[in-house]
C-alpha cells in the first residue's frame, strides 16, 4: 500500500515511481525557474516573483526502434511551451489554475498519459509555497481537451453609441445571431466622460475600463440574447454554446501579459488588440472607422446590418 502522507511532500518523480501501476517512460524538467507577475494579493500586482516548476510525464513506452527520431517522442520542449504558454495568455492568481492549464497541455500530446506539476513560489515567504497536481489522461479528459483546442475564431463586432442607441441596434444582433461563426460585441466609452484622475495612470485606466463596462451593461440591457462576459473561459464557452457576449474589458486587459499601452483610450485600437487575442477572423467596426493597420478590420454602414 502506497503510504500518501510519507510522500507528500516528495520529489514528482520519487511519487510517480512509487505510484506507477503499469510500466512507463518518464520525461522531467526539474528546477526551471521563471520571474513572472502572478498572484492573488494587491501586493502581488505591478511586481514579478520567481516561480519553479517540477514536472514529471509517464508515456507510452515506444514500441520497436525508436530510430532516433525526435518525432516519435515527448520533447523536453513539450514541457516547457507548456508552461510559458499558459504564463502568456493572461495574467493569473493562483497557482492551482496555472498548474491545471500546464497539465491540460502537456496532455494534449499523444504519448502522456499521466503528469504530475509542482509549482512553488520562491519568494514569497520565509520557505517555498507551492502546489503539486496529478492529472491523469481519461478518454473523458482527452475528449474535453480536443475541444478546448478546437474553439472556433469569432468575428468581433464592434458598436459605436449611436448604432447602440439606434433602431438598427436590433438588426445588427439578429444578424449577429444568425451568423456561421460566433460573434462577440464590443462597445464604446459613454458620451459622458467618466472621472479624470490625471496623477494615477493605473487608477484611470481601471476607471476607463469600467466606463466600458458600463456601455456593456446599457446595451444587454436592450436585449436578452446578449450576455455580458469578462474572462477568456467565458468568452470560449459562449463561442462553443451560440452565445452572443459583450465584452467586458477589465479582466482580460489588466491580466494581459502583453497588454496594450496603459494610456491607450483609442476604442478602435483596443478592440483590435482584443481581436489579436481572440484571434477573430474579422473585425466590424459600424459608426466608427478601424486604425488601419489590422488586415482583418473593415467599417460597415450603419443601416445594413451584415457581417
Amino acid at each position: 500500500m502506497i503510504d500518501d502522507l510519507n510522500h507528500a511532500f516528495a520529489h514528482p518523480l520519487t511519487r510517480s515511481e512509487a505510484t506507477a501501476i503499469d510500466t512507463c517512460d518518464r520525461i522531467s524538467v526539474r528546477d526551471h525557474i521563471i520571474t513572472v507577475e502572478i498572484g492573488a494579493f494587491q501586493a502581488e500586482r505591478g511586481t514579478t516573483q520567481r516561480i519553479r516548476f517540477d514536472v514529471v510525464v509517464e508515456v507510452q513506452p515506444l514500441s520497436g526502434e525508436i530510430e532516433d527520431d525526435v518525432d516519435r517522442i515527448l520533447s523536453y520542449d513539450r514541457v516547457t511551451e507548456a508552461i510559458e504558454a499558459s504564463l502568456s495568455e493572461e495574467r493569473l492568481n493562483l497557482l492551482e489554475t496555472l498548474a491545471e492549464r500546464v497539465a491540460d497541455r502537456i496532455l494534449l500530446a499523444p504519448q502522456a498519459q499521466r503528469v504530475f506539476v509542482r509549482i512553488e513560489k520562491i519568494d514569497r515567504g520565509p520557505g517555498n509555497l507551492g502546489v503539486e497536481i496529478v492529472r491523469v489522461r481519461t478518454r473523458a479528459l482527452d475528449a474535453g481537451l480536443r475541444r478546448l483546442e478546437d474553439t472556433p475564431h469569432p468575428i468581433v463586432l464592434f458598436l459605436a453609441n449611436s448604432v447602440v442607441s439606434s433602431d438598427s441596434l436590433s438588426d445588427w444582433i439578429a444578424a449577429a445571431e444568425t451568423n456561421d461563426r460566433p460573434v462577440i460585441i464590443c462597445v464604446d466609452t459613454p458620451q459622458t466622460a467618466p472621472p479624470q484622475v490625471f496623477q494615477h495612470k493605473m487608477v484611470q485606466r481601471r476607471i476607463d475600463l469600467l466606463a466600458i463596462e458600463q456601455n456593456a451593461w446599457v446595451l444587454a440591457s436592450h436585449d436578452n440574447r446578449c450576455v455580458v462576459v469578462g474572462t477568456k473561459t467565458e468568452l470560449d464557452w459562449g463561442m462553443r454554446h451560440d452565445q452572443i457576449s459583450v465584452w467586458a474589458p477589465s479582466k482580460i486587459v489588466l491580466d494581459a501579459v502583453d497588454g496594450p499601452p496603459t494610456h491607450m483610450v483609442d476604442m478602435p485600437a483596443l478592440v483590435e488588440w482584443f481581436s489579436k487575442e481572440m484571434q477573430a477572423v474579422q473585425v466590424v467596426f459600424v459608426g466608427a472607422a478601424p486604425t488601419g493597420e489590422l488586415a482583418t478590420a473593415r467599417e460597415a454602414q450603419v443601416d445594413q446590418a451584415q457581417l
